[in-house]
């Protein structure tokens, strides 16, 4: 009984959440997908980049609509001097899109200058993470 219960559920949690997902990919015709870090930590960092170029290689550049947001004591990870710079160079240049948290920025004191060439910038980090949840992006924290 409990197992049938069990099923039932997922079954019912899967097809309410399906129409929403479809909808998603039938507008952009791509996977989405937004990456989470925030931990100034350049492993973590090294993840997050390996997660992005693995989909990207898996389903195809053109496939794929990537955003990592960086916020928090991750957001040093996105300065020009990071030890992760190159490898956020090159995800940017994939096109990966990478945006800073201003509201971040601004308490640590950064400024545009201090951070990498090319990356965006939001106003704050976690309502970009609400936004493209609602959009429809499946969220990645790795």
């Amino acid at each position: 009984m409990r197992r049938s219960l069990i099923s039932a559920f997922t079954v019912a949690a899967i097809a309410v959440a399906m129409p929403a997902m479809a909808q998603t990919v039938a507008q952009s015709g791509k996977t989405q997908a937004v990456l989470q870090i925030s931990d100034n930590d350049p492993q973590k960092w090294n993840l997050a980049l390996n997660n992005a170029r693995n989909v990207q290689m898996d389903l195809g550049d053109a496939a794929v609509e990537l955003e990592i947001v960086g916020y928090g004591p991750g957001i040093s990870m996105l300065k020009g001097d990071s030890p992760v710079a190159t490898r956020v160079a090159a995800a940017l240049k994939s096109g990966v899109k990478v945006v800073a948290c201003e509201n971040t920025m601004k308490a640590q004191q950064f400024v545009y200058a201090d951070m990498l060439p090319n990356i965006g910038c939001v106003p704050a980090g976690v309502v970009e993470l609400i936004n493209k949840q609602r959009e429809g992006y499946a969220y990645i924290r790795p």
